[in-house]
């Protein structure tokens, strides 16, 4: 520790000293090494909690307090999220109090006052949104080489969580844009806890320069983990039973007991709660836990469900919720009652806006509604707890519709409990992670960029229009012609205009898209109603109910009292029960690995130590089908009839592409009726053929026509995923989904070893 603490500054030293640190942990050590001596970009992988944002900041800081900057930021700080920004300002601001250096942060909710400061005297570090930058990049083009003149360091929080998504590319072009505006060429530094594969990030680190990217290789411990699953049928007005009360702890492949909580024998028989819920309202009991759902929809029915309980057993509500239709001020409510252990123990509700990197202090136990779609965020989930020396500790809790004897094959299978199974394993038995999602042909961002071009430079040439974009990391390989396509298309609709000099600019449909700040995000949004009770802001809907209606929001139920359509704005008052409610939404894509390991859970007979009574019943239940029926052994099933289902074991994006397969070859295949039930099966209906010779034929259907992947999106087709979809040519849309949401390729492969 001696030679790379005496290397930092004495106002580190001190806070060194002042919290009672007792030596530099590995990866603070090897940053500072890589920061001090080289003049590389670094990419900081380490654990959930093990001082990345100390090790990116200690070496920074001390940078900047041996060599002054006199005028602009000399730190630019970006993160995915308002709040994970709020926590690193609050941690920062004590560190820097004493320095010298300015810290500020700007978003959406911070003050205008904040942000005017900020722009009056640039220095120190800037903490920003990547919508927030996009801003700055179109409305501030002229002050950047003020702002910036003088930047020399660019920290990127929560690498995993941007990389293969609209939002990383974005920052990429962001960042190409800033250094061709600047003459000093600042160093990256990213910050993740869940990389795969460090050489695609590094590349992604490091797109648009000529840096090379290091990264900091620090052997850890094997991780202990206290885990355990547990399943239960839907049974909401029925009485419940006490629930199973041990789990499992796992450390290295030993396990022992973990309580989840005692059954008060008084109430026991007295209880009409769903048995899952009532399950999570003892593992939550006298903890302070993070209960985190796979959408809003659930994370608001499951936070309305446990208040409830402790409404019927006259217990305090210590529920609390966050997601990002709430106010700010309903979100940093429950990140300070989280971090105050003082105010006692709570049980936040949230979706991923508390997966990442906020500081919530000393979280004893998470709990996991469903299975989690990805290893990587089940690993930054379960890392949320366990700070400060406890092992990380969850819970996955599947709740499922108990299946019917009538019940078809495929649903009788308990998908949910398998994913869980197989995401631990994959990662206790190969380290598994799942690889960024590539793009080849993004084209919702290429339509925003173009347009943030335009309105950042003013009029272009076509030709320097297209140098300046098509030259940004994420566009290089996008196709001229596409662009010519993408360009004529804009001018057609007017968001760009010719002017009489044969140049471009941004047209009157163009001026209305980026004069609004919506604009500036890449993702989804929606033309949402703020609701409010008498003067509290709660948070926000995407349609206006009529007056006497009533929804769900922030764990409660409110009727609505008045709509002011105008304004957007939703008058409520809070009413007493529990209602489902709905957002637009993506939830994600689940790996083809994934898919294969929940196969293999199938097939072997291994009892897994971290499930607890009804899941182990579960899955005894579920082989026994899969064995009777050969589900696992045989690509179709028949079901019955002329019904039968296709179970590939392919992960979302090859899944979709089989079902279009069965679908552009039915009439030969003499197939019909083909459904699509996620990426787990394909029924469809067959009047003639065998099941058994169906990938064969499909197979050699695809040989003999040479079929290529965008055959598949046929004309009159439209695909709209991402935001600016609606607004882009039909052929271009179809080509996009073609090469990036489909894969022809793997599927060829899995229908080969079928035949």
């Amino acid at each position: 520790m001696d030679d790379i603490f005496n290397r930092y500054a004495p106002l580190i030293q001190d806070y060194i000293y002042a919290h009672g640190w007792q030596s530099l942990r590995g990866v603070q050590e090897q940053a500072a090494e890589l920061l001090f001596d080289t003049d590389d970009h670094l990419l900081i992988c380490s654990s959930t909690a093990s001082g990345k944002t100390e090790a990116a900041f200690f070496p920074v800081i001390s940078t900047l307090l041996n060599d002054p900057s006199t005028e602009g930021f000399s730190v630019l700080y970006i993160a995915p999220l308002k709040s994970l920004i709020n926590d690193q300002f609050d941690r920062l601001s004590e560190l820097l109090d004493m320095s010298g250096i300015p810290l500020y942060h700007w978003h959406g909710d911070v003050s205008s006052s904040h942000k005017a400061k900020a722009l009056k005297e640039p220095r120190g570090i800037l903490q920003i949104t990547p919508e927030s930058l996009e801003s700055m990049l179109i409305n501030r083009q002229n002050d950047l080489t003020r702002l910036f003149g003088d930047l020399r360091f660019v920290i990127i929080d929560e690498v995993h969580a941007l990389m293969g998504t609209d939002r990383g590319r974005q920052i990429s072009c962001q960042l190409t844009r800033l250094d061709r505006k600047l003459i000093c060429k600042p160093r990256r530094i990213g910050l993740s806890a869940t990389i795969k594969d460090k050489k695609s990030a590094g590349e992604w680190l490091a797109a648009g320069t000529s840096r090379k990217t290091s990264f900091t290789d620090v052997g850890e411990e094997r991780p202990l983990w206290r885990i355990g699953v547990e399943q239960f049928f839907i049974k909401e007005k029925e009485t419940s039973t006490p629930a199973d009360e041990e789990g499992a702890l796992y450390e290295n492949g030993d396990f022992a007991p973990l309580s989840v909580g005692k059954t008060d024998e008084r109430t026991a028989e007295k209880t009409v709660f769903d048995p899952g819920f009532d399950y999570v309202y003892k593992a939550t009991k006298n903890k302070s836990c993070i209960l985190f759902s796979n959408s809003r929809e659930e994370t608001e029915y499951v936070t309305s469900a446990l208040r409830q309980i402790a409404e019927a057993k006259n217990e305090e509500d210590r529920f609390l919720i966050h997601h990002g239709n709430l106010s700010a001020a309903l979100r940093e409510e429950t990140e300070r009652k989280l971090k105050n252990e003082d105010e006692g123990k709570y049980t936040a509700c949230a979706t991923v806006t508390l997966e990442l990197g906020i500081d919530i202090g000393r979280l004893e136990r998470v709990i996991q509604m469903d299975a989690p779609t990805t290893v990587s965020s089940f690993l930054q989930r379960l890392g949320r707890s366990g700070r400060r020396d406890l092992p990380p500790e969850m819970l996955m809790v599947i709740r499922e519709e108990e299946p019917l004897p009538n019940t078809p094959l495929q649903q009788c299978i308990p998908w949910g409990l398998l994913r869980a199974i197989a995401i631990i394993q994959l990662y206790i038995e190969e380290r598994f992670i799942e690889g960024p999602g590539e793009k080849s042909m993004p084209m919702s961002l290429l339509f925003q960029q173009t347009l943030s071009m335009l309105a950042a430079n003013g009029e272009l040439t076509p030709a320097a229009l297209a140098s300046k974009v098509l030259t940004l990391p994420p566009f290089v390989e996008v196709e001229k012609e596409d662009y010519r396509d993408l360009l004529r298309a804009m001018v057609a609709e007017d968001y760009i205009s010719i002017t009489e000099e044969k140049g471009l600019i941004v047209g009157l449909a163009g001026e209305k898209l980026t004069s609004s700040f919506k604009f500036y995000a890449s993702f989804k949004d929606s033309d949402d109603f703020t609701v409010r009770w008498g003067s509290d802001e709660i948070g926000t809907i995407t349609s206006a109910p009529p007056a006497g209606d009533r929804f769900a929001l922030a764990g409660r139920v409110w009727e609505v009292e008045e709509c002011d359509v105008k304004r957007k704005l939703i008058y409520v008052h809070p009413v007493k029960g529990r209602m489902q409610v709905s957002w637009p939404g993506d939830f994600g894509e689940i790996h083809t690995r994934i898919l294969e390991r929940m196969r293999q859970v199938l097939r072997e007979d291994a009892e897994y130590p971290y499930l607890q009574k009804n899941a182990l019943n579960r899955l005894k239940e579920a082989r026994t089908i899969a064995r009777n029926t050969g589900m696992t052994e045989r690509a179709v099933v028949r079901l019955g009839g002329f019904s039968y289902c296709f179970f590939p074991w392919l992960g979302t994006k090859s899944s979709r592409t089989l079902r279009r397969l069965l679908k552009h070859y039915s009439g030969e295949l003499g197939i019909s009726s083909v459904e699509f039930e996620g990426c787990y099966a394909i029924p469809f209906k067959m009047e003639k053929g065998c099941e058994d010779d169906l990938p064969a034929r499909l197979l050699a259907l695809i040989e003999r026509d040479g079929l290529e992947v965008t055959e598949l999106v046929p004309d009159g087709e439209a695909p709209s995923n991402d935001k600016y979809d609606p607004l882009l040519p039909p052929t271009l849309l179809r080509k996009a989904y073609a090469l990036d949401r489909l894969d022809l390729e793997e599927v060829i492969l899995r229908l080969s070893r079928f035949s």
